[in-house]
């Protein structure tokens, strides 16, 4: 199946060499170019190509702005970017907005081909070709592990209702020996010295929320 593409960039050179340079695999087909991002959205909307190759900075709409526009009215549409920026927060915009590829231009050509190929041939696809410091600018932090049990973080909550020992040992159903066996836990694992420090440094840590203290 040949698969039909739009262009999108303001540096004719660039533009000019991308076309020739697709034309010669003979299941590609560049059916417009332009410049600006009305351009894009009128020739993605005159011709309804499979692909339209977008760059990030063109006079006009933004790249943004243009995929909006298109994956609302052409929902099967294929969006790449080919771009020289690379900054995770563009990425990661450009990608939520709809974005089916993040490539940048100093890609080989058969990687170029291979996205194109890819993200035709399945639409569940995202194709990234970024440096490894955006890739991992990207990933969101890790949860932070607790280092308390989850017992020891049920008496914690208590502690933080101002619970007393018996209090806390009825509602969870244990001795008071043992909620005293948890607090000296919770003290040494949060270096805690009172009820409220442990409290404070859980908080601070991000350990429990919803805290009610007195």
């Amino acid at each position: 199946m040949t698969v039909r593409i739009v262009l999108a960039d303001d540096h004719t050179l660039f533009r000019e060499g991308l076309r020739e340079l697709l034309s010669t695999d003979p299941d590609f087909q560049v059916v417009g170019e332009g410049s600006s991002g009305d351009e894009a959205i009128a020739l993605a909307e005159e011709h309804r190509p499979d692909v339209l190759l977008l760059d990030v900075e063109m006079p006009g709409p933004g790249a943004k702005a243009v995929i909006v526009a298109l994956r609302t009215a052409m929902p099967e549409l294929n969006v790449i970017i080919l771009t020289m920026h690379d900054s995770a927060g563009v990425v990661r915009d450009l990608l939520q907005s709809g974005a089916a590829a993040y490539l940048v231009k100093n890609i080989a050509r058969d990687q170029l081909v291979a996205a194109v190929r890819s993200v035709s041939r399945n639409s569940e696809n995202v194709v990234l070709s970024i440096p490894r410091e955006t890739m991992d600018a990207l990933e969101p932090p890790a949860e932070q592990a607790s280092p308390l049990s989850a017992r020891e973080l049920d008496v914690l909550r208590l502690v933080a209702k101002a619970m007393s020992n018996a209090q806390i040992a009825a509602a969870l159903f244990i001795s008071e020996g043992t909620v005293k066996r948890h607090l000296t836990n919770i003290y040494g694992k949060l270096d805690a010295v009172s009820r409220v420090d442990a409290i404070k440094k859980a908080a601070a840590a991000n350990l429990i929320s919803g805290l009610e203290q007195a």
